[in-house]
């Protein structure tokens, strides 16, 4: 039993690893650009590219944990790994494959890294919906407060 927690525990180590990189490289491209775009359809554009890299980062972290579950010998095949990994993974639990009893911490430590993964990838997605708006509702754009809000005097 000890031998898998270590293996969950250096799983989630490595959900921890993809994600800050991956957050890191997502935080670099949207600095490399200008300040938020001024048309729907722009900003429309950076939140899609954002969402796909973020399930992107989490479909690795996804495939990881399949890669120890069929190596490991948990799961008959890959395929049916990847699928309890996802299901796992998201907390969604259908519960029609199991894990043997030797591994089923190890689905537990999965989903809680996959609930900590998710949060970190909501908030890192409001942050940057929060910045990008932020440049727009600000006065000091030289529009009046009243102005901002489709109000005029």
């Amino acid at each position: 039993m000890i031998a898998k927690l270590l293996i969950a525990w250096c799983l989630m180590a490595v959900c921890v690893v993809v994600h800050a990189v991956g957050i890191a490289v997502a935080l670099r491209w949207i600095r490399n650009r200008q300040e938020p775009p001024p048309r729907f359809r722009e900003w429309t554009g950076r939140f899609i590219w954002i969402a796909g890299w973020i399930i992107l980062l989490h479909l690795l972290e996804i495939a990881a944990w399949a890669g120890v579950y069929a190596v490991g010998g948990a799961l008959p095949e890959i395929s049916a790994a990847v699928y309890f990994s996802a299901v796992t993974y998201t907390t969604t639990g259908y519960g029609d494959l199991l894990l043997p009893e030797a591994w089923r911490l190890v689905g537990g430590v999965e989903a809680l890294t996959g609930i900590l993964m998710c949060g970190w990838s909501t908030a890192f997605f409001f942050a940057v919906v929060s910045r990008m708006y932020e440049g727009r509702t600000t006065p000091s754009a030289g529009a009046a407060t009243g102005e901002a809000l489709g109000q005029s005097e």
